[in-house]
């Protein structure tokens, strides 16, 4: 028998509150959200691009192994220059190394997706947005790192924060950047038996 809408489980294999909320946009709340523990170190001369792919398809994958039956969502965000990832700084110092690096200069973000299935089918992808940065100065980098918002960001630096008055330009997906493709993320889901709409309109219901 064909799930119904009620019936379908998502679990969304991340603690991002970011993410949640993006996935709230388009009316979708997880039904439980249960992250992936795995080390997210990039291999030797793996490419920002594909390092994206393969921790979004291995979180999937740890986490489906806890929800049989259910769709399983997974993402990562890399924030790169060139062939190199800038991750999470660790403390200021890196921090504030991340955002010369950035200052003045174009930079990728990629966001790998991964969806598996309730009947165990698992589909991966990557999708990539350029941002380009303004210069920035001793003032804008003391404060920005005074702010604390840099502290568990790719890159060291939330767009949809006060990071977002460092971006002269976008090129791509806004909510990409932010952590998760909408747009990819609903044809993956709606094309895999998820019904996004419905799910919506469900939502709505059950909140008016």
């Amino acid at each position: 028998m064909t799930d119904t809408p009620h019936s379908q489980k998502l679990v969304l294999a991340s603690a991002s509150p970011r993410r949640k909320e993006l996935l709230s946009q388009i009316g979708i709340t997880p039904d439980v959200i249960d992250p992936a523990d795995i080390a997210e170190m990039a291999k030797s001369g793996e490419l920002p691009r594909h390092l994206a792919h393969r921790l979004a398809h291995e979180k999937a994958a740890v986490t489906a192994s806890r929800h049989h039956g259910a769709f399983v969502l997974a993402a990562d965000t890399v924030v790169a220059i060139g062939r190199r990832d800038l991750g999470k700084a660790t403390d200021e110092t890196e921090a504030k190394r991340y955002l010369k690096m950035l200052s003045g200069r174009k930079h990728r973000v990629h966001t790998g997706i991964s969806l598996i299935t309730p009947d165990g089918r698992q589909i991966s992808k990557c999708v990539t947005s350029h941002v380009t940065f303004k210069h920035l100065d001793p003032f804008d980098i003391r404060n920005y790192i005074a702010s604390g918002e840099w502290q568990g960001k790719a890159g060291a630096y939330a767009i949809q924060g006060l990071g977002s008055l460092f971006v002269r330009q976008i090129q791509g997906s806004y909510s990409n950047i932010v952590g998760l493709p909408l747009f990819e993320v609903s044809n993956l889901l709606n094309g895999n038996s998820f019904n996004v709409w419905t799910h919506s309109q469900l939502m709505d219901a059950d909140n008016s």
